[in-house]
């Protein structure tokens, strides 16, 4: 006996259908709270602004929505905007390191962030999700980034509410082969700042001793990693990951190397 099918239960299917399809292209991803160290042991400036949990990752999610893919990044603080940026956020500068499946990839990053990518694990994009403005963000890569600085994605507009961070790009500058859900992330979170070094591209120093605004719990030098949470996975812990070694002139021996994650 064959059965008769009516046009609502016909629509609801195709309704079910194109809300899976809908919902399938996404990821989210959590992180443990109050990781907000560094390696272990960095400390937050000690100018007022810098509000505790301001760096705690707590949430990455990525989302296409047509042909665009909406990025949002939770922190466990409220976000302010003390200095006037104008988008609801002020203190945070994030980094989110995708692997799009596209051939090759990167292993090196920046000064100013002083981790590498272990092998198996390099990013094709990095999204910034800033408080500065976009023409500011891509003038500095394009002046301190050289060849990076092509794989440098910026949305049009960041905007912080809450406490999330969010921004959406189109998915043409993302490259790869748009299955948002197969891709793999690495987020790291820093400060923005608006006065940066010569060589670092908009980020806050990690030094010995923590200052008005400056990280401490580091080094003076340049082989430590100005980074205050990343993304924990199956395979990446963030203190394996974050673990460097300085020689004695402040001269990198052993730099921080960071893994993707994946769903």
């Amino acid at each position: 006996m064959k059965l008769r099918t009516s046009p609502l239960h016909t629509l609801a299917v195709a309704a079910a259908l194109a809300l899976g399809a809908a919902t399938a292209n996404a990821v989210e991803f959590t992180d443990p709270r109050g990781d907000d160290k560094g390696p272990g042991n960095y400390t937050y400036p000690t100018d007022g602004v810098y509000k505790s949990g301001s760096f705690d990752l707590v949430k990455l999610s990525a989302v296409k929505s047509g042909n665009n893919v909406d990025f949002s990044v939770d922190v466990a603080a409220n976000l302010e905007d003390p200095w006037g940026m104008g988008g609801g956020f002020a203190v945070q500068m994030v980094f989110i390191f995708i692997k799009t499946g596209a051939p090759g990839g990167r292993s090196d990053t920046w000064t100013g962030i002083n981790a590498k990518f272990a092998p198996g694990h390099e990013w094709n994009k990095v999204v910034v999700l800033s408080p500065q403005k976009k023409a500011r963000v891509t003038g500095e890569a394009e002046a301190k980034l050289a060849a990076l600085a092509k794989d440098v994605v910026v949305p049009n507009i960041t905007r912080g509410r809450g406490r999330t961070i969010s921004g959406t790009v189109p998915l043409s500058e993302l490259g790869g082969d748009g299955n948002v859900d197969g891709w793999s992330y690495q987020v790291v979170m820093q400060s923005n700042e608006g006065f940066p070094a010569a060589t670092d591209f908009l980020t806050r120093k990690v030094n010995e001793y923590e200052g008005q605004h400056r990280y401490g719990g580091g080094h003076d030098g340049d082989c430590d990693p100005h980074i205050m949470d990343v993304l924990d996975g199956p395979d990446a812990k963030q203190g394996e990951m974050l673990a460097y070694e300085c020689g004695p002139a402040g001269e990198s021996k052993k730099i921080a190397t960071l893994k993707m994650v994946k769903k």
